[in-house]
């Protein structure tokens, strides 16, 4: 799901000075602010809910806490103590006239990457890489961990065309015999001995795959794998050919599986079959997309590991006095 409209980190800025001057007196679980500030904008629950691809986390909360540091940078809120954020004597100020705050917040931030250059210009043995790359920060819209996650996409994006072109590239057999794994690979067939397998070229009936889904066989899923060039499109007469094969193999599970994509036609004709025989499309994109995430003929380049402070274990010590 697209979270393209949920407000970007800076739009939150003017908000969050708004909601604590309100309160300027006390302090807020910054977590607290996640709804007022939401429901500013007319959030809902599941809007709130959405994840990054990458799986760091959710969007809303990771904006609103980038925007909270930025403004504690900025000097216009304070934390007394971890975790905990009020607005200060210069958030006051200046949300009085709050079509300043955004030039002043561009302002500071332009300066504090700077000033960030600056320091790692010093101590970088790679000086001249430094500079785009925080120049870049200092203009973006987007929170530093929306900008990992864009070049998590953009690479993503990226090697499923080439896991596309590379399938277009081989011969049909061996396309059934990949979708045959992949789906052994995400688990359909469970722990069943030699669950999945790819049927007989010839006199295959329709089905290019079967997946036993308990040790007896008694439950199937079947396969139907097309590896067409990306503009030849899968139509209904594709997929009522492949449910009365499903019919012949007395199944009711499917799964159709292409390198191009369906038509309306053939999706509203799966989308009707009103429970009778349950078919499963899957196109190039999302066929690509399952490789990659599975890891079905990937090797693994470089392991990122982003941290974030473990809550539990500071909220245990002490604070001071």
């Amino acid at each position: 799901m697209s979270y393209t409209h949920l407000p970007k980190f800076d739009d939150l800025f003017v908000p969050i000075l708004d909601y604590l001057n309100q309160y300027a007196e006390q302090a807020f679980q910054w977590r607290k602010l996640e709804r007022p500030i939401a429901d500013h904008f007319n959030l809902t629950e599941e809007d709130l809910a959405l994840e990054y691809a990458s799986g760091n986390g959710t969007v809303f909360l990771d904006r609103l806490s980038w925007s909270i540091s930025f403004l504690v940078n900025a000097g216009l809120v304070q934390r007394p103590k971890r975790g905990v954020c009020q607005i200060t004597a210069k958030g006051q100020e200046l949300i009085e006239t709050p079509q300043q705050i955004d030039g002043y917040m561009k302002d500071f931030r332009r300066e504090y990457q700077k000033q960030r250059h600056q320091q790692m210009a010093d101590t970088s043995s790679e000086k001249t890489a430094v500079a785009p790359v925080t120049e870049a920060i200092a203009e973006s819209d987007a929170t530093p961990s929306e900008q990992l996650n864009n070049a998590y996409e953009a690479i993503r994006s990226t090697v499923c065309e080439q896991i596309l072109d590379t399938i277009l590239s081989k011969s049909p057999y061996e396309f059934e015999k990949l979708v045959v794994s992949l789906l052994d690979r995400m688990g359909y067939g469970g722990k069943v001995a030699d669950a999945a397998q790819v049927t007989k070229a010839s006199g295959d009936g329709g089905i290019d795959g079967i997946i036993k889904e308990d040790v007896l066989g008694l439950g199937r899923i079947h396969l139907q794998a097309k590896r067409y060039k990306r503009d030849n499109g899968i139509g209904r007469e594709d997929i009522q050919k492949f449910v009365g094969a499903l019919a012949v193999a007395q199944s009711q599970k499917g799964v159709f599986i292409t390198t191009s994509y369906f038509t309306k036609e053939a999706r509203n004709y799966v989308a009707n079959l009103n429970g009778i025989t349950t078919i499963v499309l899957i196109d190039g994109e999302q066929l690509a997309g399952f490789i990659y995430d599975y890891g079905l003929g990937m090797q693994e380049e470089r392991a990122l590991v982003v941290k974030k402070m473990d809550a539990d274990y500071w909220d245990d010590m002490l604070d001071s006095d």
